[in-house]
């Protein structure tokens, strides 16, 4: 550490835009030279903070924090490189720019903002000089985006309010602009202030609108979202428009039939709630009131109310409305049966005006007898037609005439009789309840209507009506194969017509009665009602087990009215197979159908085989597998296994194997590529030891899992060490047996059994081994000591002992000498061991 300067010790200059501190002449009478400037930065931002034009011999940064006079070092260089203090990690990311003394701070922090001063030595060894360079670094913050407040979002016209615009951070000084967005997209400026509050007195309903601000320092502006202010008035005196417009001296007219309009309107906010009256009756709620097809009656005074409900005001106009008519429009015509369907009654009417109008039948039509009949302002006039010979025509048609003294040409309706032009139309069909069934029987068309009935077995029938008919029957009383029969009656016709129902239990198909499917498909059964007109109930399927099926995750309902198709997903041996039920039924019976399904297995996939199973590294965390499979198809995937044996330190078995305890939990590992033959397991605990094991799978049939297997230790190539032990110990064993004959041949005279057991008791008796100088001796007698000639004659000579050869023997001797005991144990040849020891690297 280097202890703080007297003074202002340390200065760091931050720039925002590369500020730069501009050279200085180095003072030359000796003085120190004092330079100040000011700097501004953004937080988050990086600059650079110069300490001189040129790089000084030794300088220091400090850093003084505001409202204090206290001065810490944040880096220094003595000569010897750069040294940075705890503070600099506080102030940023600080790094020095190379070749100079300045400073680069990256993601300026808001405490970096003080006084830095950098304390710069330049000419150490001849004539110092020291410049200090003050930089008073102001940190801005970018305005972050405001939010509007409003004191009301819907006030009333003619009161106050005030809108503020907050910030959440930011450096002052700090302008606020708001803006105005009127209805129709025009934007303003409303307000402009350094303040973010404004005021509005008497607000009007101009004031409504979008509003937002904008906040703006020196550093950035922010747009806040849009607010919407709604004012509240009204409601103005409503005014009323007529349509069709007509004004007479009384207020407005209107001619009976028409269509007539009144709209309300009244300037409000929210909008005004409208209210019609008709002579103070209420008789509508809403601004625009239409009368379609207005009559004398609607003559009267039309009152409009419109109301505020939030500030709970209203405002009220009235009209006058006058309803001027003719009567209304034509004479109407039409035809009824009489006389029980045998004849035809003509009637004619005309209705409204004033005074009543004439009504007459035009032509010939020998009519049994009129009735003119005149109530209030309606005149009906009626009489009774009779074919003639029983029949008539489908084109005969009959006039009615009608006059008014308000209209300057008569007026006049047709009335036609025909048949219907079809047959009667019978069908049946059940309440959704199914507690009845309904036999319907229509003759459409025709006029006038022609009357139904229907007779069934055993008294079921219902009286007639007109153009149609339905009997209605409790669920199940309908007799199956009796008919029942619609009857239809025409007044134009002399004989009925009739048509027919046979009703019939429902009937059920079936594609195929047995489905067989392999294990692990979806399968379709499928049901179909054979064509009926008399509706059945809804085809319901049973499973095996005899429960309703509903649409589910295992089965799949596809349905109409004429049939139902069931899905058994991934068909199970155990779980799906058995007698499926298709049942239906209606009014009449029920019935159903079976379906029997039949899941079979794959066959069984050939069997699999562990070929080799090693840990791969050292750390026994990880196994090898390799297997083989006994055949070229029929398996979809594997299956690998592994549980793992809990070894009892201390204790082994034959062979060196962990005597422990096995767990009966395999752990399972899928394999759903039937190529593969290799697999890497991992996770494992090295001191645990695994048994593994790989079953090959055919689709959902499991083969029989290979023989469990425990993974060996990894191989190392340990050749050339083994070949460069045995090569050592081959070269050992040779020097050691070369030196053993050595030692053997210089000493047989010492151990003369071993000598003679190595090279044989007849050859070394025999012949003299002259190998080496000291076997060239003289010649001598047994016991004798033999002299070893030198190579100069004053040399003096060696005696050496020899045991006596039986070469030397004297003749006269025919016991050969007997030699001398060995010393005990010394009676068994002397073996040698060599052992070579190879270890591995």
């Amino acid at each position: 550490m280097v202890a703080p300067l007297t003074g202002p010790a340390l200065l760091l200059v931050l720039s925002f835009l590369c500020g730069f501190v501009s050279a200085q002449k180095i003072n030359v009478k000796g003085e120190v030279v004092y330079q100040d400037t000011r700097v501004s930065g953004v937080v988050n931002k990086a600059v650079i903070l110069e300490c001189g034009p040129t790089v000084p011999d030794m300088y220091i940064w400090s850093f003084t924090k505001p409202g204090t006079e206290v001065i810490k070092a944040v880096v220094y260089d003595l000569g010897k490189g750069p040294r940075f203090q705890k503070l600099a990690q506080t102030l940023g990311q600080v790094s020095l720019i190379s070749k100079s003394a300045a400073v680069s701070i990256e993601k300026l922090p808001v405490a970096a903002q003080g006084l830095f001063t950098c304390q710069a030595i330049y000419d150490i060894e001849e004539d110092p000089k020291i410049y200090y360079y003050y930089v008073h670094l102001t940190v801005q913050v970018p305005v972050t985006k405001p939010y509007l407040l409003v004191s009301d979002v819907s006030p009333v016209e003619g009161s106050t309010l005030w809108m503020r615009c907050n910030l959440d951070n930011g450096t002052g000084p700090i302008q606020y602009v708001w803006q105005h967005e009127t209805r129709v997209g025009n934007t303003s400026t409303f307000a402009h202030s350094n303040t973010s509050v404004v005021n509005v007195t008497d607000v009007n309903r101009n004031h409504t609108g979008w509003y937002r601000c904008l906040a703006q320092n020196p550093v950035n502006s922010e747009l806040s979202d849009r607010i919407w202010l709604d004012i509240i008035f009204g409601p103005d005196v409503p005014q009323i428009d007529v349509t069709p417009y007509t004004v007479n001296e009384r207020g407005y007219s209107a001619l009976e039939r028409e269509t007539v309009s009144l709209l309300c309107q009244a300037q409000s906010n929210p909008p005004s709630q409208y209210v019609w009256f008709y002579n103070n009756s209420q008789v509508y709620s809403g601004p625009q009131f239409t009368i379609t097809k207005i009559l004398r009656m609607h003559t009267g005074d039309y009152a409009c109310l419109a109301q505020n409900t939030y500030l709970n005001t209203r405002s009220k106009k009235t009209i006058s409305l006058t309803v001027y008519y003719p009567p209304d429009g034509a004479p109407g015509c039409w035809l009824e049966p009489a006389l029980n369907h045998t004849s035809l009654k003509l009637l004619c009417s005309w209705t409204g005006g004033f005074p009543s109008a004439s009504l007459r039948w035009d032509g010939d039509l020998r009519l049994e007898g009129q009735q003119v009949q005149t109530r209030e302002q309606t005149l009906t006039n009626s009489g009774v037609f009779r074919p003639l010979g029983g029949a008539a025509t489908n084109s005969s048609s009959f006039m009615c005439l009608g006059s008014h003294p308000a209209l300057a040409q008569s007026q006049q309706c047709t009335a036609r009789s025909y048949i219907p032009p079809a047959e009667p139309v019978c069908f049946a069909f059940v309440t959704n309840s199914r507690e009845y069934l309904m036999l319907s029987c229509s003759w459409d068309g025709g006029a006038p209507k022609a009357l139904v009935w229907w007779e069934g077995p055993g008294g079921q029938g219902k009286a007639g009506q007109e153009n149609s008919n339905i009997l209605v029957l409790r669920y199940g009383t309908a007799r199956s194969g009796n008919p029942y029969t619609c009857h239809a009656k025409h007044p134009l016709l002399v004989n009925t017509k009739t048509c027919r129902l046979t009703l019939e239990a429902p009937v059920l198909l079936t594609q195929r009665r047995v489905v067989s499917v392999l294990e692990g498909s979806d399968v379709q059964l499928t049901c179909s009602l054979r064509e009926n007109y008399l509706p059945a109930n809804e085809i319901t399927w049973f499973n095996n087990q005899g429960v309703n099926v509903k649409d589910t995750s295992k089965y799949q309902l596809r349905r109409t009215s004429a049939w139902a198709n069931l899905t058994v997903r991934d068909a199970d041996e155990a779980l799906d197979s058995g007698e499926y039920r298709c049942t239906t039924s209606n009014a009449v019976g029920g019935t159903e159908i079976n379906v029997t399904l039949v899941v079979k297995r794959h066959p069984m996939p050939p069997n699999a085989t562990l070929v080799n199973v090693m840990y791969n590294s050292r750390q026994r965390n990880e196994v090898e597998l390799e297997w083989v499979v006994e055949g070229t198809a029929g398996w979809t995937g594997f299956i690998l296994e592994h549980r793992w044996v809990s070894e009892r330190p201390g204790r082994r078995t034959a062979g060196n194997a962990t005597e422990g305890r096995i767990s009966n939990t395999w752990y399972h590992n899928a394999i759903q590529d039937p190529d593969v033959r290799f697999h890497t397991v991992g996770s494992l605990t090295p001191t645990v030891t695994y048994q593994f094991r790989v079953t090959p799978v055919n689709h959902r049939t499991l083969g029989l899992p290979s023989e469990a297997r425990t993974p060996a230790e990894p191989r190392y190539n340990s050749y050339p060490a083994v070949i460069g032990a045995a090569i050592g110990g081959m070269l050992f064993a040779a020097i050691a047996t070369v030196l053993l004959l050595i030692y053997i041949i210089r000493n047989r005279n010492n151990n003369p059994r071993l000598h003679d057991l190595l090279f044989g008791l007849q050859h070394s008796q025999s012949r003299e081994n002259i190998n080496f100088p000291e076997d060239e001796v003289v010649s001598g007698t047994e016991g004798g000591i033999e002299e070893i000639a030198g190579a100069s004659t004053s040399a003096p000579a060696l005696a050496l002992p020899r045991a006596a050869s039986p070469l030397t023997t004297p003749a006269q001797s025919a016991t050969p000498p007997t030699a001398p005991p060995l010393p005990p144990g010394d009676d068994e040849p002397v073996s040698v061991t060599i052992t070579v020891k190879a270890t591995g690297p």
